[in-house]
């Protein structure tokens, strides 16, 4: 069900008024429209369904060795203060007979960081859904991020980055398998 983009352009323009403002000057005549259309872009991962996403695009290859998708960037709203956090995120499984069309990790990773999130949820939803939906052995997902709420407000540190991650299967039942997932994950250059 798509939002009511008219009920939050109306709220916006309340809120703006609370704030002390004139909704009627020009700079924010448009504002509550453009705020209605961008939440609700960045909230679609509600309104997606992870199999539509997938769309089949799982195929088969025998490989005993990890797959890594690494550097995937990831936009997302804290859900404590609706403000952004962005960073990477790095995808490594083994699989077991499947493995994923390489965009599908991508965007899996919109699925869900297109919500009001935590990072230590968005990475454990990432990790299970490829565990689940390829089948594999074992998933590593690692997200590197900044949050505007820690950064603008608050405590106000610039350069703190949180580091979350979530292994699986064999990543965290085999202490050289997540091992070599972090080193490739953390590791810089193509």
């Amino acid at each position: 069900m798509q939002p009511n983009q008219a009920k939050i352009e109306g709220l916006v323009r309340q809120l703006l008024i609370e704030l002390g403002e004139d909704v009627n000057r020009e700079g924010l005549l448009k504002t509550p429209e453009r705020v209605a259309k961008a939440l609700t872009f960045l909230t679609y991962g509600y309104r997606s369904n992870v199999s539509e996403v997938i769309n089949q695009a799982l195929f088969t290859q025998t490989t005993g060795g990890m797959v890594i998708v690494k550097d995937i960037e990831v936009y997302s709203l804290c859900e404590h203060h609706m403000l952004p956090f962005f960073g990477r995120c790095h995808i490594g499984y083994i699989p077991d007979g499947k493995v994923f069309g390489v965009s599908k990790l991508a965007r899996l990773v919109d699925v869900f960081a297109r919500r009001l999130q935590l990072q230590e949820r968005l990475t454990e939803q990432i990790s299970q859904v490829v565990l689940e939906q390829v089948g594999a052995k074992g998933v590593g997902v690692m997200i590197e991020a900044r949050h505007l709420c820690m950064m603008m407000r608050g405590v106000e540190k610039q350069n703190s980055t949180m580091v979350t991650s979530s292994v699986l299967g064999v990543f965290r039942e085999n202490l050289a398998t997540r091992e070599e997932f972090l080193g490739l994950a953390c590791r810089r250059g193509p």
